[in-house]
């Protein structure tokens, strides 16, 4: 035990007199490493009586926690000390050029989203979020979709181990704003959904903006005149729309909406519809006193069109390439 003492100390002696960091490691190693004095005790502790052996060990484990921990210490120092001199003998030029560095800018799918939002809270309508991660009934019963519908089906749907699944729509958004709020109401929701899909025009994980009006005397009318403005504002420029009939399970009348892009050619954009009075009576609203129209766009779809995308896939390769025209 008073070997071990005696080492230590002249261990710590020889770290504080340590001038620099390639001495300082040439100590640690005279005494932690393999053929290191406090290793080479360690080694002996077999030729100790067996009652001996824990309690010498003990203390040389403790000896050698303590020479690491003052090692630790005196290295902090002489990195400093090093880094003091270093500046007092390098001097910086303050007149020089800076190194070059490129401007970040906003992601093309976040960019639309922005706009899609600015033109719609321009028209009185409110920003609503909520969870991506739904239940079955905000996202498909409340809905009008019943038990059958194949957008219930596994190669559709991501479902988790606990019930639960990753909303396909952000439909389950006016649900929830409707029973928080109830009607009148007149919001848009975007958000990330999730469909088990991949291919040059689909991806798993994509970006959608629903749109929900309820109130008193809501016609079709309304509906075709907020989307002719929409388009009208969101491309800069008239762009002629059609509609054409088509089914929903939670709008009735429904409909999808092309527009005329070039010579002969329709390109669809988004569906809509009245919302279907079952819709209503889940939300807790009187079918009798309100109407009202929803719709539903991909962002991506519209980015595509309004940067001349032709593949989805390079919105998520993250070319810098691609993104710097966007800066």
């Amino acid at each position: 035990m008073k070997k071990i003492s005696e080492i230590l100390k002249i261990s710590l002696q020889e770290v504080d007199k340590a001038p620099d960091l390639n001495s300082l490691d040439a100590v640690r190693v005279r005494y932690v490493g393999k053929k290191g004095k406090f290793t080479t005790s360690l080694k002996l502790l077999g030729d100790l009586p067996v009652e001996k052996r824990p309690v010498v060990g003990e203390e040389i484990n403790k000896a050698k926690s303590v020479f690491m921990k003052t090692v630790s210490l005196r290295k902090t120092e002489l990195e400093a000390n090093a880094l003091e001199e270093n500046l007092k003998k390098n001097s910086i030029d303050v007149t020089l050029d800076g190194y070059a560095s490129s401007r970040g800018g906003r992601h093309p799918i976040s960019l639309t989203r922005l706009r899609i939002e600015e033109i719609f809270q321009n028209a009185g309508f409110e920003v609503k979020s909520g969870p991506e991660i739904e239940d079955d009934y905000h996202n498909f019963s409340a809905l009008n979709i019943p038990d059958n519908h194949p957008a219930r089906a596994m190669h559709d749907t991501f479902y988790l181990d606990n019930g639960k699944l990753l909303r396909t729509h952000t439909s389950p958004v006016q649900i929830r704003s409707l029973l928080a709020q109830g009607a009148p109401i007149r919001i848009i929701a975007p958000g990330r959904v999730y469909r088990c899909d991949s291919d040059q025009t689909h991806t798993p994980m994509f970006h959608q903006v629903e749109g929900l009006v309820i109130d008193k005397n809501v016609s079709f009318a309304n509906l075709k005149a907020v989307l002719h403005e929409f388009v009208a504002c969101f491309f800069n420029k008239d762009v002629e729309l059609r509609f054409r009939p088509s089914y929903f399970p939670f709008t009735e009348p429904s409909a999808e909406v092309d527009i005329h892009w070039g010579e002969g050619k329709w390109l669809e954009i988004l569906g809509c519809g009245m919302v279907h009075p079952n819709v209503l009576i889940n939300a807790g609203v009187d079918p009798e006193l309100y109407s009202g129209y929803a719709f539903g766009m991909g962002i991506e779809r519209l980015a595509m069109l309004r940067y001349q995308v032709d593949d989805l896939r390079v919105f998520f390769e993250n070319d810098l390439s691609f993104l710097r025209q966007f800066n």
